[in-house]
């Protein structure tokens, strides 16, 4: 065949075009993922269903795991807010399954009773917060292309506990820094943007203020930012910081604080791609962690949202994902987020904060019909 032939032939054949996948089609199969022997058997979860909303969110987890026939069982205690503390089989059952699900636990405000969500996170040192707060395909935000991990110092900082009244009517509350902790939790944050193909971490302080605490702790972060040279590594100032993150979101990727700091920007971030409702979090130390809605603020939620029964529980579902995932289940962990993020695009099922009216049922219903 003459090389005028080859070409006319290839004028007139269709040409070939790329596959595109739909928001609805189902993803490829892994074949890439081999368990190891016994990893399909069922692990035990601790679940604290909590104040407020808790209860009716993490009864939305049970019944989207019920329905994928998720290798987990849970191991159910009342906790509250008012507690004196977490009781002995609680952190016995925790310590024991190594992983919890947690709804908000409601600290009361002054007075001398402590938070028990400061109190699990110390007795179980865990020692990294992360949210990861991003854009859902279909909810409209101000700001698009957010995509940012907030990776927060979890044991130490103002959140210490040491505070005491010097004389009356002065208090007198210490801020504690530690070069072990701001190391460690750096090398977390490196860790997690290398393993997770991120690109860039910033580090969050003040030290232009407090030079020897914060001074402290971003010294700990140039150093390990040292052995990660394929990972861009910068420092802004907290106040700066929160005016870049409501002007300019798109510019942070992953971003680690001490522990008020990081408190302050996870809530900014969560406002700003979609609210704290489709937020998902975690808290982790070297031997246990406990998932629970990413963003502190309305974890527990009002009265007339619970009466109504129509909390979102869209934060739980994504953060019971990351649970899966952690345990080693990334099939039903990519399953359960497909499954969340369809019912989000499609936008018939929404609660309130999202522009919708529907129930947390309606919601947990529209999930569970969405599975793969």
């Amino acid at each position: 065949m003459s090389r005028r032939s080859v070409q006319l032939l290839r004028h007139l054949l269709p040409k070939a075009t790329a596959p595109t996948l739909s928001p609805t089609s189902n993803p490829t199969r892994s074949v890439t993922y081999m368990p190891r022997p016994g990893d399909g058997a069922p692990r035990a979860v601790t679940l604290i269903p909590g104040d407020g909303i808790g209860p009716l969110v993490t009864n939305a987890v049970e019944q989207v795991m019920d329905a994928m026939h998720a290798p987990i069982y849970f191991e159910t205690f009342e906790v509250h807010g008012d507690m004196p503390k977490v009781p002995d089989e609680v952190m016995e059952s925790i310590k024991k399954n190594k992983v919890c699900l947690k709804g908000g636990l409601a600290t009361p405000m002054g007075g001398g009773v402590s938070s028990l969500n400061l109190q699990l996170r110390r007795e179980l040192d865990l020692y990294a917060s992360l949210v990861n707060c991003f854009n859902l395909p279909g909810l409209v935000t101000k700001h698009e292309n957010v995509d940012i991990v907030v990776i927060r110092e979890n044991t130490e900082g103002e959140y210490s506990g040491l505070e005491h009244e010097v004389i009356p009517g002065v208090v007198e509350s210490l801020k504690v820094i530690t070069k072990f902790c701001s190391e460690r939790i750096a090398r977390y944050a490196f860790e997690y943007a290398y393993l997770n193909n991120r690109k860039k971490v910033t580090a969050v302080h003040k030290a232009n203020i407090m030079k020897l605490a914060d001074g402290l702790f971003l010294e700990s972060c140039r150093e390990v930012a040292t052995n990660y040279p394929s990972i861009a590594y910068n420092e802004i100032i907290v106040d700066n910081c929160c005016m870049q993150l409501v002007s300019k979101p798109e510019q942070f990727d992953v971003m680690v604080t001490p522990n008020l700091y990081g408190n302050l920007v996870a809530n900014t971030a969560a406002g700003l791609a979609g609210g704290t409702g489709v937020m998902p979090g975690g808290n982790v130390g070297a031997d246990h962690a406990i998932f629970e809605q990413g963003a502190s603020a309305g974890n527990v939620g009002n009265q007339r949202i619970l009466d109504l029964k129509k909390a979102n529980p869209v934060a739980l579902l994504l953060s019971s994902a990351m649970m899966l995932r952690h345990l080693q289940f990334p099939s039903f962990s990519d399953r359960l987020e497909t499954a969340v993020k369809r019912v989000i695009l499609e936008g018939k099922c929404r609660t309130k904060d999202l522009g919708g009216q529907s129930t947390t049922q309606e919601v947990v219903d529209a999930v569970v019909a969405a599975l793969d």
